[in-house]
């Protein structure tokens, strides 16, 4: 059973999906309007439960955590408050799968020269590619906080057309896309002063050699907003690195193709060596 609960992280109100026993696993969602752990991971949840100890925040900002905006390191506050919710959790090593925007955090973190986060095997859907310059990356970045913005949005992230022409899916992520505190969080973290420069998109050019866990890198066959091929580029420049390709799934494979991703992922952990604890023990 799927349950949801709240805890205080350093007083930040953090929701959170929680399932199964075993080998936790943590899932981190993208960063469009409307994100939350509920709609990223719903086909996820209940197959990986089976075997691992499934655990699904919502970052600040979405869902129903709490709606802070840090104007200076906007990524780092999220990085190192989903790093705080393992420990307040007692989770001390994990399997973490990032898409989009959760999989860029955790490869922004895995190749910085002093991670946080207790990663035991990283696997990145749809994350960390160069963002194209598209009509579909302009749906996310200019959103209106209205029902055919929201149509837009969906559009840009799937494959089937099915998706945007789905009236009750679309409400539903417009739903949590203004829910109090949802769309002003998201917004406020483009404000910059008159004169200043555009930060920099996600890019490719990481310290990736640093990353020493297994990583699988996965990209929908029909993302519309990364290019084909950047899964493999990356996942070659790590030492346990490796790429799939879903077909016929865009930017979120993970609810457009979730057997699929699923039976991926379910794989992957199982390949992944037991974690030695202290004395040699293995687990």
């Amino acid at each position: 059973m799927i349950g949801r609960h709240t805890v205080l992280v350093d007083g930040l109100l953090t929701s959170y999906l929680e399932a199964g026993q075993g080998d936790p696993v943590v899932l981190l969602h993208g960063g469009e309007f409307g994100a939350d752990a509920c709609l990223a991971w719903e086909h996820t949840i209940g197959t990986l439960a089976q075997r691992h100890r499934l655990l699904a925040p919502d970052m600040l900002g979405f869902g129903g955590s709490a709606k802070v905006v840090d104007f200076t390191d906007g990524r780092g506050m999220r990085i190192r408050h989903i790093a705080r919710f393992c420990e307040v959790l007692g989770v001390e090593s994990a399997h973490f799968v990032g898409n989009s925007m959760g999989a860029v955090n955790l490869l922004v973190d895995m190749t910085s020269e002093a991670p946080v986060l207790p990663v035991r095997s990283l696997v990145a859907l749809c994350g960390g590619g160069e963002i194209q310059r598209n009509e579909h990356v302009s749906a996310l970045y200019d959103y209106d906080a209205t029902l055919e913005g929201m149509r837009r949005i969906v559009a840009a992230l799937f494959h089937d057309p099915a998706y945007p022409g789905d009236e009750q899916y679309v409400r539903r992520r417009y739903e949590s896309s203004i829910a109090p505190g949802a769309w002003e969080s998201l917004a406020a973290a483009r404000f910059r002063r008159p004169g200043l420069a555009a930060p920099a998109t996600p890019s490719t050019a990481r310290a990736y050699d640093r990353i020493a866990v297994p990583t699988l890198m996965v990209e929908g066959g029909s993302d519309k907003l990364l290019p084909p091929g950047w899964a493999a580029q990356i996942a070659a420049q790590i030492g346990q690195g490796r790429s799939a390709v879903i077909d016929d799934a865009g930017h979120c494979p993970q609810i457009e193709q979730p057997a699929a991703v699923n039976a991926l992922l379910s794989d992957f952990f199982a390949g992944v060596p037991p974690r030695r604890r202290s004395g040699g023990e293995h687990r």
